[in-house]
């Protein structure tokens, strides 16, 4: 359909800018990928070099390619009779419901308080409003496969990467100059968006919408965002290299993509990350205290972030959320949250106890809505300190009455595992020794990931051993079911094969096992593993299927008999088709040549039938 202006809505105005669609055909898309071994035993290299087959292409509308790595973008903006508005909405026919335009608009600008003049970059998380259907979905879906769990993309939420200036500006009444550049995105590439804003938005602010209209149309020639190639996104006169992580790659290694020389006049930037923040800089106010966030945030726990400014808010609440990596983080976190967020009476009910959600807030009001909740974190300005920092004890949630509180943090929360002083003595040592915080926040990834991997590894060797044994898969009966998880057997399996073979910290782990089940971390990894395991065992029958005589054993059995095992074979083609299920395409192939073996031993009548029957 052509582009249409956008409807303008309660808090925003439509635009009558008109971008001229662009776009074409033949981007390279993923086929449909036979799942490989585990995490970590693929080859990057291999991977990244693997070659585009032609019959891999699909054929994209105009918008199709901006449409996979952005839904739109919005500029924000103060109007002395509406408050803050949405200006601008490219493309123009993206739509926004009003509900998410007034989020949007709120969530777009700091709080008063904050005081942010100049240049503020930050990011936002918002529900989006159900029932509107995604074109290219199933192309994006099929990328999403690729991706380790912590970035598979959530349907139900957008983030907002915000660059926000405010200046003096005489010739304006309110004596200020106020705008947000704002990209929309279902991706949580927060590096990459945030690189990207950095090179278009002061020169948006000079030069308007025709700027804007021609670094969309940069945009809308980009590759689709597949994991594991090296994928090169020009804009305005640059050109950004990354690779996207995929589910193959070793916990904790990144590969590094080279500065290629370039022919043309485009300057190249390899971008480290699509989606790391700085981890030491973020956790440098709540610096002895990380062991005890992990826990926090592991078990789900209702956490918020007092902050600043939202820059410093929705930095921290991204590192808490990444520090249980390789884990996912399933329960809601909202980098910045306002009192205008649709969610606000939701989470600040005191007639329920607090929601598993992390909230990163800078409104002083929160200091009083909030302080039932139980633990909260308290952080000033963050910056990488030049000396060591000084020992900060855990505070009472009883001394928290204002938002001018000290930082630290405030809880009553008592650990499960003992303190590990060789991290903080270590991360002390970097400080004292002027080590990059790049450095310091390599070695602290590499501590958040071991913790995690000995906590993860007793509970991924349990559930593997709920898979029934191969031998119990007939091919003539259905797949045999899972063993139910059972909590007792679990925690008497810790005994022999614990976190205490991978990992040197003593404390409660066995308490620790008991609440994170509890959680809806546990839920969601727990979900996930049922799934994969469940798709293995379909593959494996479908495989056991192929290895028989299936001829054979048409001939043996009725003409009814055999048009029902046609029509279960045909709708087992679609589940794995469907389904995604990890089967060789041999193996599929094979199962083809099967069914049109059967049907062609049949009558006419019944082949004539069979062979048009999809399901």
């Amino acid at each position: 359909a052509p582009p249409t202006p956008s409807g303008s809505g309660g808090s925003g105005r439509g635009d009558a800018s008109h971008l001229t669609p662009r776009g074409g055909a033949g981007v390279g898309a993923m086929s449909r990928r036979e799942r490989g071994p585990g995490p970590g035993s693929a080859e990057v290299a291999a991977e990244d070099a693997e070659p585009e087959s032609p019959d891999q292409c699909l054929s994209l509308l105009p918008w199709d390619r901006f449409s996979a790595w952005l839904h739109c973008v919005c500029v924000v903006g103060f109007d002395l009779e509406l408050g803050q508005a949405v200006e601008v909405i490219y493309p123009p026919h993206s739509k926004l419901t009003d509900k998410e335009k007034t989020n949007i608009c709120y969530l777009s600008f700091p709080d008063s308080n904050s005081g942010c003049l100049g240049d503020t970059q930050f990011c936002f998380r918002f529900r989006r409003s159900p029932g509107r259907k995604v074109s290219l979905c199933c192309f994006l879906d099929q990328l999403d496969r690729d991706l380790p769990v912590y970035l598979k993309k959530d349907s139900a939420y957008y983030y907002g990467y915000v660059y926000f200036r405010q200046v003096r500006d005489k010739s304006l009444k309110r004596g200020y100059f106020q705008k947000s550049l704002v990209l929309i995105s279902k991706l949580p590439y927060v590096h990459l968006f945030r690189t990207m804003l950095k090179q278009i938005a002061p020169e948006y602010f000079e030069k308007s919408d025709s700027f804007l209209e021609a670094a969309c149309s940069d945009i809308d020639r980009w590759p689709p965002p597949v994991p594991g190639k090296v994928l090169q996104l020009p804009i305005m006169g640059l050109t950004m290299k990354l690779r996207i992580p995929t589910y193959r790659d070793k916990p904790g290694t990144t590969p590094t993509v080279q500065n290629m020389h370039q022919a043309d006049a485009q300057i190249s930037m390899a971008l480290p990350t699509v989606h790391e923040v700085d981890l030491f800089r973020c956790f440098c106010p709540v610096f002895f205290h990380i062991q005890m966030l992990w826990e926090l945030v592991l078990l789900g726990e209702p956490l918020v972030v007092m902050a600043p400014s939202p820059a410093e808010s929705s930095e921290t609440v991204l590192a808490l959320v990444s520090c249980i990596s390789p884990l996912k983080y399933c329960s809601d976190f909202r980098p910045y949250f306002t009192i205008h967020d649709s969610e606000f009476k939701e989470y600040t009910t005191r007639t329920q106890a607090p929601p598993s959600v992390i909230l990163g807030v800078t409104n002083p009001f929160f200091a009083k809505t909030l302080q039932h909740w139980p633990h909260i974190i308290r952080i000033g300005d963050i910056k990488v300190p030049g000396d060591v920092p000084k020992q900060v004890k855990v505070k009472k949630l009883k001394n928290l009455k204002t938002l001018d509180s000290k930082p630290g943090v405030y809880t009553s929360y008592k650990p499960y595992l003992n303190k590990d002083e060789e991290i903080v003595k270590q991360l002390q040592k970097g400080v004292q020794q002027k080590r990059p915080t790049e450095a310091q926040s390599v070695i602290l990834r590499r501590y958040f990931l071991e913790l995690t991997e000995s906590f993860i590894i007793p509970l991924e060797r349990y559930v593997a051993s709920l898979m029934p044994l191969q031998k119990c898969i007939s091919p003539w009966k259905s797949p045999p079911q899972l063993r139910q998880f059972s909590q007792d057997d679990f925690m008497k399996t810790l005994e022999k094969a614990g976190p205490q073979l991978t990992s040197g910290l003593k404390g409660d782990w066995i308490g620790l096992y008991r609440h994170f089940l509890k959680s809806p971390n546990f839920d969601g990894w727990f979900r996930s593993r049922q799934k994969e395991m469940t798709q293995k065992l379909e593959a494996l029958h479908l495989e056991a299927l192929c290895n028989e005589n299936l001829v054979f054993w048409s001939q043996k059995h009725t003409e009814v008999e055999t048009v029902d095992l046609v029509l279960k074979l045909k709708n087992k083609l679609l589940q794995a088709d469907r389904e995604h299920l990890p089967v060789k395409t041999d193996t599929l192939k094979k199962l083809q040549t099967h069914i049109n073996d059967i049907i062609l031993a049949l009558p006419d009548d019944l082949q004539d039938i069979l062979l048009k029957t999809g399901s």
